[in-house]
């Protein structure tokens, strides 16, 4: 059991390691033209949009890059177009990173099983280059179109429904609720429902977004501290990533956190799920009011309660640290397969 693990974990970090370049190129060219709009929002003009598109490639390429090269691990090359192909539909579809691993997965092992039928010597090269690529694509795109799509289309529709009917109620069940969901999965579709509903009522419920402002750059700011906190819990490379996700949560990008919850989602997701809990409840509270469609520090120019704001998300990410860290081992007492591991998660573009 403890080796198939092993070898899952040696797939899903083939994937992200591959995953992290676009995510730090796309995260870091959005907070620029953020940074430069000086709005918290979406730019205007052709310099700031150019450089709004770029950052946003990278953000619409990392998730076929992820579930392509997790497919890439246990198929080899077959597997990657299957992998990139079914990663892409499934996030057209609303499933986020996490349902690119999935895919990933599923295209690896599905080549892997087409690769068992016997063909005459003269077709291997056709196999790899043609039968099996456009086979394994066909088969994983079929599952995630008529199979998965139009649940999480309706799972989503529903999910909508359910914040719309909570919108007058506690402000804490709420804040819960709210927080919970947009650090969850880290800009994933049940991420996209919080946001999304606090986004389009910034102008009438301001105190939506005052919540999910913080929520949406605690995770990443929580990593960062974690890193800051207890760096012998962590590699050289793994502190450059938290680095990485400093910035790019200062200026509203969730997604900052990603490489270290796809390494390690079992004591990761949990702590950045109470960290946007703790912040959004904080922000709640204190009758925070964000103007902006965005979150993170970019937008503290159009927030009333600043105080407030600021304080939520320091609360937040500290949460978010401590935990994390409480449930990671240094890494002198971790075994050498798990320091390997972590020192895929590197911020490496040779």
């Amino acid at each position: 059991m403890k080796k198939d693990l092993a070898i899952l974990k040696r797939h899903l970090l083939t994937g992200t390691s591959h995953m992290l370049p676009f995510i730090v190129a796309g995260g870091v060219l959005l907070a620029l033209s953020v940074m430069l709009n000086g709005k918290g929002a979406q730019p205007e003009g052709i310099f700031l949009t150019g450089i709004w598109d770029m950052g946003i490639a990278g953000f619409t390429l990392f998730i076929p890059v992820l579930g392509g090269y997790i497919a890439y691990s246990i198929g080899d090359r077959p597997a990657l177009a299957p992998g990139m192909i079914g990663a892409y539909l499934a996030n057209a579809n609303g499933t986020g990173f996490l349902g690119a691993i999935v895919v990933g997965f599923m295209a690896g092992y599905v080549v892997n099983q087409l690769k068992r039928i016997p063909l005459p010597n003269n077709m291997k090269a056709i196999s790899t280059y043609g039968i099996l690529p456009v086979g394994g694509t066909f088969i994983v795109s079929a599952m995630v179109i008529w199979g998965i799509g139009q649940p999480i289309a309706s799972l989503m529709e529903g999910l909508n429904g359910w914040l719309s009917g909570m919108g007058d109620g506690s402000k804490t069940a709420l804040g819960v609720i709210l927080g919970g969901m947009t650090a969850f999965d880290m800009g994933g579709p049940i991420n996209k429902v919080a946001t999304l509903f606090a986004q389009t009522q910034v102008f009438d419920h301001p105190n939506l977004m005052g919540g999910v402002g913080v929520a949406i750059c605690v995770p990443p700011l929580g990593m960062f501290l974690a890193t800051l906190l207890s760096k012998k819990k962590y590699s050289d490379e793994e502190r450059e990533a938290g680095r990485a996700a400093g910035l790019m949560g200062m200026i509203g990008i969730t997604e900052g956190a990603i490489p270290f919850a796809a390494n390690d989602p079992l004591r990761v997701i949990p702590a950045i799920v109470a960290g946007g809990i703790v912040g959004n409840v904080i922000a709640f509270n204190m009758n925070v009011l964000n103007h902006a469609p965005w979150g993170g520090w970019i937008v503290l120019p159009v927030v009333e309660g600043k105080l407030g704001y600021v304080l939520a998300t320091v609360v937040g990410a500290a949460t978010t640290a401590l935990i994390v860290n409480f449930l990671k081992k240094p890494i002198d007492q971790r075994t050498e397969e798990d320091v390997a591991d972590d020192e895929d998660l590197v911020l490496d573009f040779e």
